[in-house]
C-alpha cells in the first residue's frame, strides 16, 4: 500500500459522501489537516457532522466548511 499521494484530493477519492461523520485533529488552528479540509471543500461533500476541538475561524481550518454550509452539525469541546 502506497501512503504517498500526489495531492490532497487523491487520498479522499471514493471515501467522501454526504452526511458522513468526520473526526478532525488539531488544537485550535495548530496541527489541523488544512489540505484535507480544502479537498473536502472542493469535493462539495455536504451535511457533514464534524467532531473537533473547535471549528476554526472564518477563512481557515474547519471554518471554511462552515462558511460554505457543508457542516450540518459541529461537536466541539
Amino acid at each position: 500500500m502506497n501512503k504517498i499521494y500526489a495531492d490532497s484530493n487523491a487520498p479522499l477519492e471514493g471515501l467522501l459522501f454526504d452526511g458522513m461523520v468526520i473526526a478532525a485533529g488539531g488544537f485550535g488552528l495548530c496541527g489541523i489537516p488544512e489540505l484535507l479540509i480544502g479537498a473536502i471543500r472542493e469535493a462539495g461533500t455536504k451535511d457533514l457532522t464534524i467532531a473537533s476541538n473547535n471549528c476554526g475561524v472564518d477563512d481557515f481550518g474547519l471554518g471554511v466548511l462552515l462558511k460554505t454550509k457543508q457542516i450540518r452539525k459541529m461537536i466541539s469541546s
